[in-house]
């Protein structure tokens, strides 16, 4: 469901007006991850490590509101009850890549069979989308595995900074037993501010350090 904003008790009713109409902008942050304990359970289990990444990377977005933000028809702010992740999939004969989304769920096995299952199916459906029926409420992760890296941004050349998260991540590096990648965010600065990225991040990191399956 979509639940629109009450504007007049909206304690970011000024910031939002600001940075949508006096100067829309986004900004990116990227930041260290320490993956030692996915990647051991993800060992552990015989399962995939991009999937359950996407799994805790969603669950730390779905319990903040300020990343679960979007707009009605009439193009008012509100928010989502629950956002699904949309990612891509890397096509090896041509090295291309596609768009495909899943449901999420709270619950790790419900979820991560909804991602597997699709990335299965969908795995040789080209182009930039590969999956279609995209539901409004969603938000965009990806992965770089093939790199490591210390920034990224995105921009839409005269576009409109979107109040939805996009998270990339790079593959991970070992550095004294542990295993850490970059992750970076890039989201309107309309929809949440460096702090509310701090509390993501740092939630995403409590989720990926205690997660066990």
């Amino acid at each position: 469901m979509f639940q629109p904003i009450n504007q007049e008790i909206w304690e970011r009713r000024e910031h939002y007006a600001y940075y949508t109409k006096t100067l829309p902008c986004g900004y990116s942050v990227t930041v260290r991850l320490d993956v030692t304990n996915l990647y051991e359970e993800v060992k552990r289990h015989g399962l995939k490590f991009y999937p359950a990444f996407i799994y805790c990377a969603s669950k730390a977005v779905n319990e903040m509101k300020e990343f679960r933000m979007g707009k009605d028809a009439e193009g008012n702010p509100g928010i989502w009850d629950v956002v699904h992740p949309n990612y891509t999939i890397f096509h090896e004969d041509d090295h291309t890549f596609s768009d495909i989304w899943s449901y999420y769920d709270e619950d790790f096995s419900i979820c991560y069979e909804n991602i597997t299952a699709d990335m299965e199916r969908y795995k040789d459906c080209k182009g930039p989308k590969g999956k279609e029926g995209q539901p409004p409420n969603f938000y965009c992760i990806s992965c770089v595995p093939w790199m490591d890296f210390t920034g990224y941004g995105t921009w839409v050349p005269g576009g409109e900074p979107n109040l939805f998260p996009i998270i990339t991540f790079g593959k991970y590096t070992e550095s004294e037993g542990r295993k850490e990648l970059s992750a970076a965010l890039t989201i309107g600065h309309a929809a949440a501010d460096g702090y509310h990225v701090s509390q993501l991040f740092k939630r995403l990191q409590e989720i990926l350090s205690d997660i066990h399956f």
